[in-house]
């Protein structure tokens, strides 16, 4: 079996407060885009890698990766208008006979353990997205007031989403929809049974600041 992973970093980073996307931010000294892709890499099936990147940012791309020496082979994809065509463009250069996983290029802390198991399962169940129960209480708006919910009823979804290619690929082929925040959605809409299986709370999104101050505790507990 053919194994692919595309790494979306397509993003522009506006609330990290930084001149820069957060994707190339330092982490333990080096982009965090950077140990994201070792993480798929480095890992026990050695999927073969997509990087989604903004085309204007792609020259800053190539000037990172010399100066940190960084020579893991990858290929270079454009990014769309929404993270959607994004994908979709990654999925147009994969074969339909493969396993593709799909994951944020800000969520550095990934797991040999996490990557292997989804895309173990999804040869088995065709779609497989890792996810976390909610630690906290949470509240829905309802006008002007908020109604309590059972955190147990709700899960928190997490990257790499992974499934059998020639399925995804049909599933984008749908005209983009708002409603499809993440590749989970997209299948779904299209009749695919979503099969869920346990994420790793350390397996963080950077989103804020504070958050790569988080990240660099966990890299170097994994050290």
């Amino acid at each position: 079996m053919k194994y692919y992973a595309v790494i979306v970093a397509g993003g522009t980073g506006s609330r990290m407060n930084s001149d820069i996307p957060k994707q190339f931010m330092l982490l333990n000294g080096k982009p965090v885009l950077m140990h994201t892709i070792e993480a798929f890499y480095n890992s026990d099936l050695k999927p073969e890698i997509f990087l989604v990147l903004n085309s204007e940012y792609q020259q800053l791309w190539s000037a990172l990766c010399i100066e940190h020496n960084f020579n893991i082979p990858l290929t270079l994809v454009n990014n769309g208008l929404q993270r959607f065509h994004s994908v979709k463009n990654a999925l147009d250069l994969i074969d339909d006979t493969s396993i593709v996983a799909i994951h944020d290029a800000v969520r550095p802390i990934i797991s040999n353990d996490l990557i292997t198991r989804t895309y173990m399962l999804a040869e088995q169940n065709i779609a497989v997205i890792p996810v976390v129960t909610c630690k906290d209480s949470i509240r829905k708006k309802d006008g002007n007031n908020t109604v309590s919910l059972n955190r147990e009823n709700f899960l928190l979804v997490q990257t790499p989403q992974v499934f059998q290619s020639g399925l995804l690929k049909q599933a984008y082929q749908q005209e983009y929809n708002s409603d499809f925040t993440d590749d989970a959605s997209v299948a779904e809409k299209m009749g695919i049974r979503i099969s869920i299986t346990d994420g790793d709370y350390r397996n963080i999104k950077i989103t804020f600041p504070d958050d790569i101050k988080i990240a660099e505790v966990y890299l170097q507990s994994n050290s």
